[in-house]
């Protein structure tokens, strides 16, 4: 039987139990080792130059002033880059999972994916876009002759909100393509949905904009690009998402088999899906130390970092629900529109958040009009949980609004339209398979974890105090699917050690002990004895780095296999030194024993013996020399699986704030969320990666932006003292609940986790502060929720909303 089909019974250590994580020493001691913590002899430094420009023609760039600078190794711009054949990033944009709904034009027309070169030669089209690289002999020489590169600006026209740029009139960015207007995709049935809302009794709409944030991993980017002349192979030092994603990019820039490049990933400092597409930067390193015969290594300072990482968010939505009589959702209809920025780094935000519009609740019919649009701004792309948070806050402030404006409880309204988990497996009106789950007892869980029904109590006290007081819920599902080829290979070692290469990679979510559990559950060995081994393409060739909650999810369905692997070929060696029959070998807690009798061999014993080292106790050597040839070797088991079939997050977020009136700041007073993984690998980390989801969700709610400025495109938030990221002191403890019903869709149950947290936040604060400034007729406001906005609310400004 395979251990993806048999019994868990509890195992210390094991899947299920909160393990604390055994990385964390070697990190907190310092002994981490990221990207710029790694030199390589005789390395060189690089700096970029960036244009100051949101949308400008390059004239000229005179680099002949910064070559002869003092340490200069070689000034290189895109004229170069065209001159080798470097071409632009693959960023391959368009998700083409087959269980998920297609992203297409209504047209028929093709999807315009606007290319992305690593040093552009005809114009800039956003501010911090790369233009040239400094190479010197320190990073101090690097960055004085950057400033002696001289650069002819056509300045042009700049557009950089959707609205904007998806005027007729707007400036183009791309001469080849019609329009700003890149995607224009409908889904769902148009002619149900009209024919539903000409007969609702009700209809409500809202029309609102979640703005633009970014990641703001720990470490910032960095990366060390090496060439051996000898062999002809390229290495890639750079934490990312994905260094196998890494290595088919990069060596579609230069041009070379993707044999001829190794990827190497060591410790990671963060990511939230900013790290997952590729960077300009990584094929400039590798192909600059080609040319200057050098490593060549460049890191990114945190200014750079706000203004060039792949952003997130900025979708504009405008979206109508249609209600009977009784409050039964009867359709809904939404236009979406997407920023993706200057260049096509990934539609994929846009298309899940379509497929997922009609949330956990029960809609006859559906549409959506899913756009992209492209402005003078930095790219967007998957920023944890691509597409949800946005939808799942738009959809939630809805029925919030439908019931202050039609006159039914909010809770009620809720109740009435969330789906039974009878109904289930249901396709959704997009045409999204839910796969199971049990929406209504999330909800009724967390009322009551809430204490919703005491509310009314601390709203008093509140109130005697001089503050106001509301109470949000959320409802939210999530889609895990990414990447769908994932591969294990696992290796016994004689000496006490079990090797487990994997082609997902940790920025810090606990790999290295998550995935050492399933290791303990299945063939029984303390979790010390198992070390994790990714990040190098060499070793891990294949897989997909860890987004979408996939890491847990297909890398438990590959390790089972491998290990069931190891197991057959184990019981083959163990039947042959325990002279048995292999029918009559089974395998338990790391042993392997003879049915029915106390003869029993270890598994390191095994490997051991296949390795043909001397065995101890009483199994001799002679019997071990006797080994066939077909069972020497390593005691291994590898495993190599395309899994696309994606599987369904939900749960529901409690949120309570208070507003000073003076000042209208607002704080979060109480947080209460239930999220349901399917099974919690380790509920520990579970509860941990949900207080930073909600972190992120309330940081974007109250705080953060990456804010442009509408007229020029220069961005006003580009350091800490413009870009205001939540502190430990600006949220309260969380109450946080697992719930865990199992996902079909998975052999083990698993949904993955990890995103849930910031996918319900969005909707559960501003429906808060929205609740506590009901006595002021406020009905909606704009996020970022900052105190000048609720201060004008509460004084009847109109900008509050925009």
């Amino acid at each position: 039987m395979s251990f993806l089909e048999s019994p868990l019974p509890s195992v210390a250590q094991g899947l299920g139990q909160s393990v604390l994580r055994k990385e964390d020493p070697r990190l907190l001691r310092g002994a981490g080792a990221f990207t710029d913590d790694l030199n390589r002899p005789d390395q060189a430094y690089a700096v970029i130059v960036r244009s100051p420009h949101a949308h400008a023609r390059l004239r000229a760039i005179d680099t002949s002033e910064a070559s002869r600078a003092p340490g200069v190794v070689a000034v290189l711009t895109g004229a170069d880059a065209e001159r080798d054949g470097l071409k632009p990033l693959p960023h391959r944009p368009v998700p083409a999972n087959p269980f998920e709904v297609p992203l297409k034009n209504r047209d028929g027309s093709p999807i315009f994916a606007a290319p992305h070169p690593v040093l552009p030669t005809d114009r800039v089209r956003f501010v911090g876009e790369a233009v040239a690289m400094v190479i010197a002999t320190s990073r101090d020489a690097a960055r004085d002759a950057a400033e002696l590169v001289e650069i002819d600006y056509e300045p042009l026209p700049a557009v950089a909100r959707a609205v904007d740029a998806a005027a007729h009139d707007a400036p183009s960015l791309w001469p080849e393509a019609a329009s700003n207007l890149c995607v224009d995709s409908m889904a769902g049935d148009v002619a149900a949905t009209e024919q539903a809302f000409a007969s609702a009794k009700h209809v409500v709409r809202l029309d609102t904009w979640i703005h633009r944030v970014t990641g703001v991993p720990m470490e910032p980017r960095a990366a060390i690009g090496e060439f051996d002349p000898s062999t002809g192979r390229y290495t890639l030092y750079a934490g990312s998402g994905s260094n196998v994603r890494g290595r088919t990019d990069v060596a579609g820039v230069l041009g070379i088999d993707e044999s001829a490049l190794r990827v190497i990933a060591r410790d990671t400092g963060g990511n939230f899906g900013t790290r997952n597409n590729t960077y300009l930067e990584f094929a400039l390193v590798v192909w600059a130390a080609r040319r200057v015969g050098r490593p060549v290594k460049w890191t990114c300072e945190r200014q750079e970092a706000l203004l060039t990482d792949y952003q997130g968010r900025d979708l504009g939505s405008v979206l109508e629900l249609a209600l009977d009589e009784q409050g039964n959702f009867l359709a809904l209809r939404a236009v979406n529109t997407s920023n993706i920025g200057a260049h096509a780094v990934s539609f994929v935000p846009l298309a899940k958040g379509a497929e997922l519009i009609s949330s956990v609740y029960r809609f006859p019919a559906a549409c959506i009009n899913a756009r992209a649009v492209l402005t003078n701004s930095a790219s967007t792309t998957p920023l944890r949980s691509a597409g949800r948070p946005e939808v799942m806050y738009v959809i939630e402030r809805l029925i919030d609004l439908a019931a202050h404006r039609c006159g039914f409880d909010r809770i009620a309204l809720r109740e009435r339209n969330l789906l039974p988990s009878s109904a289930l497996p249901y396709r959704n009106p997009i045409g999204v398979l839910y796969d199971s789950g049990d929406y209504p007892a999330a909800q009724r869980r967390v009322l009551e974890l809430a204490d919703w029904t005491g509310f009314a109590k601390r709203r008093e006290h509140s109130q005697a105090r001089g503050r106001l007081r509301g109470i949000g819920l959320a409802n939210y599902i999530e889609i895990a699917s990414g990447f769908p080829r994932e591969r294990a290979e696992i290796v016994v070692e004689g000496e006490g050690r079990i090797d487990v290469m994997l082609g997902t990679l940790s920025q810090g979510q606990g790999h290295e002990t998550s995935l050492a559990q399933f290791i303990v559950q299945w063939l029984g060995v303390p979790i010390e004895q198992v070390r994790l081994i990714t990040g190098d393409t060499d070793l891990a060739p294949i897989g997909g780095g860890a987004h979408s909650g996939r890491s847990m999810r297909m890398g438990a369905i590959v390790m089972a296999k491998a290990c069931d692997r190891i197991v057959e070929k184990g019981a083959q060696v163990a039947a042959h030194l325990l002279e048995a029959n292999v029918a009559d070998i089974e395998f338990a807690q790391g042993r392997f024993l003879v049915k029915g009798t106390d003869r029993a061999i270890g598994l390191f014993d095994v490997a051991r013996a296949m390795a043909r080292d001397a065995l101890p106790g009483d199994v001799s050597g002679d019997i071990q020399r006797d080994l066939p040839q077909a069972l020497r070797g390593a005691l291994s088991g590898l495993a190599d699986e395309t899994m696309a079939q994606p599987s369904f997050p939900y749960g529901s977020h409690v949120c309570e704030v208070e507003i000073d009136r003076d000042t209208g700041e607002v704080t979060i007073a109480r947080y209460t969320a239930v999220d349901d993984v399917g099974r919690a690998v380790n509920p520990l980390f579970v509860h941990a990666q949900t207080h930073g989801g909600i972190v992120q969700g309330v940081g974007t709610a109250l705080w953060e932006q990456c804010h442009y400025d509408r007229a020029t495109g220069q961005m006003l938030t580009a350091t800490f003292m413009d870009y205001a990221m939540p502190r430990a002191d600006m949220v309260p403890t969380f109450t946080t609940e697992v719930s865990e019903v199992p996902a079909t869709s998975h052999p083990l149950g698993i949904r993955g986790g990890g995103e849930g947290g910031n996918t319900g936040a969005l909707g559960a604060v501003v429906n808060a502060v929205v609740d506590a400034l009901a006595p002021f007729g406020v009905e909606h406001i704009e996020m970022p929720v900052t105190a000048e906005k609720v201060w004008q609310a509460m004084r009847g400004h109109a900008g509050a909303t925009r």
